[in-house]
């Protein structure tokens, strides 16, 4: 195989790079079933030593996962297969859908508008507040 130096494949050569073999792995993993959303993604070493790759190569995979929209972080406990938001707001974890993720540039139109629509909530939450405290401050000048 034809490595550059700092052993990085030449564009083009077809060969995935061991990030997106191990990013692929946990998706097939995802798609048939042996990992539901909820469940817990293998941790960092055990991904290194099940691929021989080093900790910057499968936080790679893992930053590729969740930037997809396959895998979701909870601060202090892992990474977890994400769950994926149904039209009717239910969870079907049995259904297909549950396992096919929006991927790209859709997984991320889809959070930003979950940002947008929670910054406009929090925006309109504000407002109320000063308009209370608004109408509250003029009456007692009175």
């Amino acid at each position: 195989m034809v490595t550059t130096r700092r052993g990085r494949r030449p564009a083009g050569s077809g060969v995935p790079l061991t990030f997106e073999v191990i990013a692929e792995t946990l998706r097939e993993r995802i798609r048939s079933g042996g990992l539901r959303p909820g469940d817990a993604l293998p941790t960092q070493a055990v991904l290194m030593r099940e691929f021989g790759a080093s900790s910057l190569t499968v936080q790679k995979a893992m930053a590729l996962l969740k930037q997809e929209g396959w895998a979701a972080s909870r601060p202090g406990k892992g990474a977890f297969v994400a769950h994926h938001d149904h039209p009717d707001g239910a969870d079907d974890l049995d259904g297909p859908e549950a396992t096919a993720p929006a991927t790209g540039t859709a997984a991320r139109v889809e959070a930003l508008e979950r940002a947008l629509a929670e910054a406009a909530q929090q925006i309109a939450d504000l407002r109320g507040r000063i308009e209370a405290l608004e109408s509250g401050s003029g009456e007692r000048g009175r």
